[in-house]
């Protein structure tokens, strides 16, 4: 049976699909897919804690539907930019569970783990799929990744 572990870079796909559908991705439609094609070992939702009861929702939900929910506080600089990015915590864990694992799942379109899809393959044999939308996916991430699935109005609430 394929082993699967779902990684989700929370904010990219939220501000990707609000972007460019203006709704929401729909995370328990892509987890009840996912397990119909193996046993989900591990699902991860990597999200900015910015302690408001919207958000408080949302984690509630992901974590019925099966995700663990990994928080890193939201931080406003100075300069008012902002800060919350999971990308190191995203690639620690994903090596940490590679042995274990037959596939990666990414929903994210950022560019940076096009290194991270390339490591998995050839030092764990781990396969990769990413979702993202089309159009903001980096396309160092689309060749990297064994499939990739574009985001599309039917993953969406």
């Amino acid at each position: 049976m394929n082993r699967i572990a779902i990684l989700v870079d929370v904010q990219n796909v939220y501000y990707t699909t609000r972007e460019t559908f203006g709704r929401q991705f729909d995370y328990r439609k892509l987890y009840q897919e996912l397990a119909q094609k193996g046993q989900i070992l591990f699902a991860y939702a990597y999200a900015t804690d910015r302690d408001d009861p919207g958000q408080r929702k949302f984690q509630a939900a992901l974590r019925s539907i099966g995700f663990e929910v990994k928080l890193k506080p939201y931080i406003q600089r100075r300069d008012g930019s902002a800060k919350g990015d999971w990308d190191v915590g995203i690639t620690i864990d994903a090596l940490e569970i590679a042995s274990l694992v037959d596939t990666v799942v990414l929903l994210s379109g950022d560019g940076d783990f096009d290194l991270l899809l390339k490591k998995l393959r050839e030092r764990y044999g781990v396969k990769s799929e990413v979702h993202g939308v089309a159009k903001l996916t980096a396309q160092s991430l689309i060749d990297a990744a064994d499939v990739f699935r574009p985001m599309d109005r039917n993953d969406l609430l």
